[in-house]
C-alpha cells in the first residue's frame, strides 16, 4: 500500500506528464494550423491558429505552475505554493482575451477588404485533424484535473475544448464557403469566435480572481458546517461540543485551509479539549481531501449547556493539532 507521500509524488508526476503532453500537442497543432492559414488566407483559420499559440504559452505556464504547486511549504511560503495555480488560470484567461482582440481586428480588416479564401479542401482536412486531437487532449486534461483537484490542468483542458469548439466553427465556415462561394462568411465566423473567446476568458478570470481573493467556496462551506453541526449537543455524535463560530476557509490551489472556534464545557482540561478539537479537525480534513483544519477552543460557562456532562474523549484521533 502506498504511503501518502508516495501517492502525492505519483500524483505530481501524472500531472506533469499531462501538462507536458498539452504543451507538445499545442506546439505541433500551432505549426499545422498556421500552415493551413498560409495556404487558405482565411480569417477564421487565422483565429484558430492564433488560439493555438495561446495554448502553447498557457500550457508552458501550466507546466511551471504544476511543478511549483507541488513544491513543499517552506519558511517563506508556510501555506505552500498552491496559489500559483490560480495565477496560471488568470494568465490563460488574459491570453485568451488578447487573442480574441487580435482575431477581432483581423476579421474586421478581412470583412472590409472582401478577401477571398484559397485551397479550401486541404485547409478543411488539416483543421479537422487538429480539432480531433484538441478535443481528445482537452477531455483528458479536464478529467485529470478534476481527479487531482488541479485548477491548472482543468483550465488548460477547458481551453483546449474551447479550441475544439472554434475548430468546429472553422470547419463549418469553410464548408459553407466551399459550397456557396460566399467569402463574407469567413470574417463573420471569425468575429463569432472572438466573442466566444471573450465569454470563455471571463469564466477563467472569474475563477482565478475568486481563488486569489480567498472567496468562500459554497460547497466546502456546506460540507464543513454539516460536520460541525453533527457534533452539536445534545443530539450530536461523539465528540459533542456546545457550539461553534468564526468559521473561515480558503483555497491555496487545491489545498484547503480551514479555521474555526468551538465552545466546550469550561471544566474540561486541556487534554480533553485538545482531543475533541483534533478529532473534528481530522474529520474535516478527510472530507475535503488535501488540507489543514485548525480549531480554536473556547470555554462555555453555561452550566445548562447540553454538552456540559458530555463524556470525555480520552484518545486523540489523528488530528492535525
Amino acid at each position: 500500500m502506498l504511503k501518502p507521500m508516495q501517492m502525492q509524488d505519483n500524483l505530481a508526476n501524472r500531472e506533469r506528464r499531462a501538462a507536458s503532453l498539452s504543451l507538445m500537442v499545442g506546439v505541433l497543432l500551432s505549426i499545422i494550423k498556421f500552415g493551413a492559414y498560409i495556404m487558405t488566407g482565411s480569417a477564421v483559420v487565422f483565429s484558430d491558429a492564433l488560439e493555438s499559440i495561446v495554448n502553447v504559452l498557457a500550457s508552458g505556464f501550466a507546466l511551471y505552475a504544476i511543478i511549483l504547486a507541488h513544491t513543499p511549504a517552506d519558511r517563506d511560503h508556510p501555506y505552500g505554493h498552491g496559489k500559483i495555480e490560480f495565477l496560471a488560470a488568470g494568465f490563460e484567461g488574459g491570453m485568451i482575451v488578447f487573442a480574441a482582440l487580435i482575431i477581432l481586428w483581423e476579421a474586421v480588416q478581412k470583412l472590409m477588404q472582401r478577401h477571398g479564401v484559397n485551397k479550401l479542401g486541404l485547409g478543411l482536412l488539416l483543421i479537422a485533424a487538429t480539432g480531433m486531437v484538441n478535443g481528445i487532449t482537452g477531455f483528458y486534461l479536464i478529467r485529470m484535473g478534476r481527479r487531482s483537484g488541479s485548477i491548472t490542468l482543468e483550465a488548460d483542458g477547458k481551453h483546449l475544448l474551447t479550441d475544439f469548439v472554434t475548430t468546429m466553427v472553422v470547419l463549418a465556415s469553410l464548408g459553407l464557403i466551399w459550397l456557396s462561394g460566399l467569402n463574407w462568411i469567413d470574417p463573420v465566423a471569425a468575429i463569432l469566435i472572438a466573442v466566444y473567446l471573450f465569454w470563455t476568458a471571463k469564466g477563467l478570470l472569474r475563477h482565478s480572481a475568486a481563488g486569489l481573493m480567498d472567496e468562500q467556496d459554497r460547497d466546502d462551506d456546506s460540507r464543513i458546517r454539516r460536520i460541525l453541526d453533527s457534533h452539536l449537543a445534545p443530539a450530536g455524535k461523539s465528540p459533542q461540543i456546545c457550539s461553534y463560530h468564526k468559521l473561515r476557509h480558503r483555497h491555496s490551489g487545491r489545498y484547503h485551509w480551514i479555521d474555526f472556534h468551538i465552545m466546550v464545557p469550561a471544566h474540561w482540561n486541556i487534554q480533553q479539549s485538545h482531543n475533541v478539537a483534533s478529532a473534528i479537525e481530522y474529520e474535516i480534513e478527510l472530507a475535503l481531501g488535501e488540507g489543514n483544519a485548525t480549531a480554536h477552543v473556547e470555554p462555555c460557562q453555561d452550566s445548562d449547556c447540553p454538552a456540559f456532562d458530555a463524556p470525555e474523549l480520552k484518545i486523540a484521533t489523528h488530528g492535525s493539532g
